[in-house]
């Protein structure tokens, strides 16, 4: 996906908790992991796990220092080839960590999306949500992809002296702001190249599939049962297509397109998060005598504007402009949770007090530069090299998604730039991939519909649930209980719905 998209929970999380929210998460773990070994099992409300995985399979012990690991987490390493091409060569590793009662009779593997987001701690979340039967039938392993965090993590070096606050407006001006811009991806792509080049050309989802399936063997299963969200989607299709024999129970949750490139998918992003911002805006308008932002979208939209406007001359704090604030507004367009909280902060910004806002924005600059995310981007597909390009068509895409394409372009644009040879990217679905279970919200911004029926015509056994609303990330964490009856009925039984279904949006906040 292009570098717009977030991750299943943290980039709603981030948001949350910026404006002083409890994010989405799991239950919290005490106690501290042992120093070696396997770990006896935990009791539901405790950390988790790892009895029963396999005899000799895996050593479970405390995470690695750095890893985005919650306290009581399990972590164990498992070496893959850098190169499948060359599986005797140079060899990388992979963190993995757990959730469970460590004597479940089957393992979840789960993936939160990205590319290229850290995948220790998912586990936790996936597992804490389960209901209590699925909670005994599964263990839960997650892991930080190749190139991500604590496995063999590439880089694209302090780039803090490239990507300043307040940035430059999104949309260029003129021509000179458009030049600035561009500089700046492409001296990104060059930092990239120069710190991790030796890494970069093998950060493709093939080899990440190639990985799972390591790890599948590692946990002694025969088959992979898996859950993905959003780019997890693209990976566990990939998955299934290169090892349709050795693929399990899958669920893939707000599924990515299979017959687009990462660089068309983002046009096709623009319009459904500029339609999600018309729903925000609306659901705002309804509720004017909490937040006096307007009674109609139209002026709920106008009050955007003019917050903007004055973001853009007078940089609130001295560091977040319009630039800022739309990553504010974009990053709220993935889940509704978030809506009331970013309304709120606008509403108490237009009354003189900025804390909510720049708080919110200081926690989405934090990121910097994804430099997993872009290598998988940029060498996943061939993106066009002539600028002129890029131009052409975000412009054509700003006419109808005025807040969001020059946002979505600048956040990919380093792959213009990028000299790690491009993947010839798997051809999604076969005839032997064995029945899957698709789930997706309609009006997903960063997922749209489209593109999961898509999904499903490639993967030709398998069956779609459709939700209203446009949360994105739909199994335990969106709150729709149908959803979650699908999802679980799978994976406790194995068998898909009878036929495509539909579920209800989750109530609006």
């Amino acid at each position: 996906m292009p570098i717009l998209t977030p991750p299943l929970v943290r980039r709603g999380a981030a948001v949350a908790t910026a404006l002083g929210l409890v994010a989405l998460a799991g239950p919290q773990a005490a106690g501290a992991a042992p120093a070696a070994g396997v770990p006896a099992a935990a009791t539901r409300t405790g950390s988790v796990s790892a009895a029963a995985v396999g005899p000799g399979a895996l050593r479970w012990t405390a995470c690695p220092a750095g890893s985005e690991a919650p306290r009581g987490t399990y972590c164990s390493t498992l070496a893959v080839p850098l190169d499948y091409a060359r599986p005797n060569g140079r060899q990388i590793t992979l963190t993995l960590s757990i959730a469970g009662t460590g004597n479940a009779p089957r393992t979840l593997v789960v993936n939160p999306g990205g590319p290229g987001e850290p995948g220790i701690g998912t586990e936790k979340l996936v597992w804490g949500s389960l209901p209590a039967n699925l909670g005994s039938t599964y263990n839960v392993v997650s892991f930080d992809p190749r190139g991500v965090g604590a496995s063999t993590p590439v880089s694209c070096g302090d780039t803090r002296k490239l990507i300043k606050h307040p940035a430059p407006p999104y949309a260029p001006a003129d021509a000179a702001q458009e030049r600035a811009r561009r500089t700046v991806a492409r001296k990104v792509a060059e930092q990239c190249r120069a710190t991790s080049g030796d890494l970069l050309p093998y950060m493709t989802t093939e080899n990440a599939a190639r990985d799972m399936d390591r790890i599948r063997a590692a946990l002694h299963r025969d088959k992979l049962d898996y859950l993905g969200y959003s780019y997890g989607t693209k990976l566990g299709a990939t998955y299934a297509t290169l090892f349709p024999s050795r693929t399990g129970r899958m669920i893939l949750d707000s599924v990515v397109d299979p017959t687009v490139t990462t660089y068309a998918s983002q046009f096709d992003q623009n319009p459904a998060l500029q339609h999600r911002a018309g729903q925000f805006f609306a659901w705002v308008a309804a509720k004017d005598g909490t937040y006096h932002l307007g009674a109609t979208p139209a002026k709920v939209s106008a009050a955007w504007d003019a917050v903007r406007g004055t973001f853009a001359a007078r940089p609130a704090g001295g560091r977040a402009g319009s630039a800022e604030l739309d990553d504010l507004l974009a990053s709220a367009m993935y889940t509704d949770l978030t809506w009331g909280d970013v309304a709120q902060a606008v509403s108490d910004y237009r009354r003189g007090t900025a804390d909510g806002l720049l708080g919110a924005t200081d926690q989405l600059a934090l990121g910097g530069v994804a430099a997993a995310q872009l290598a998988y981007n940029c060498v996943d597909d061939a993106w066009p090299r002539d600028w002129a390009t890029w131009h052409r068509d975000t412009a054509a895409s700003a006419r109808k998604a005025p807040l969001f394409a020059w946002l979505n372009t600048w956040y990919s644009a380093p792959c213009a730039y990028w000299k790690a040879p491009t993947a010839r990217p798997v051809k999604i679905g076969s005839v032997k991939v064995p029945p899957v279970l698709l789930l997706q919200a309609k009006d997903d911004p960063a997922t749209p519909v489209a593109g999961a029926r898509r999904m499903h015509r490639a993967l030709g056994a398998s069956r779609l649930v459709v939700a209203g609303g446009g949360n994105h990330g739909q199994f335990l964490f969106a709150g729709n209980d149908c959803m979650d009856r699908h999802g679980s009925r799978y994976l406790l039984t194995g068998r898909l719905p009878a036929a495509d279904a539909t579920c209800p949006a989750t109530p609006a906040p």
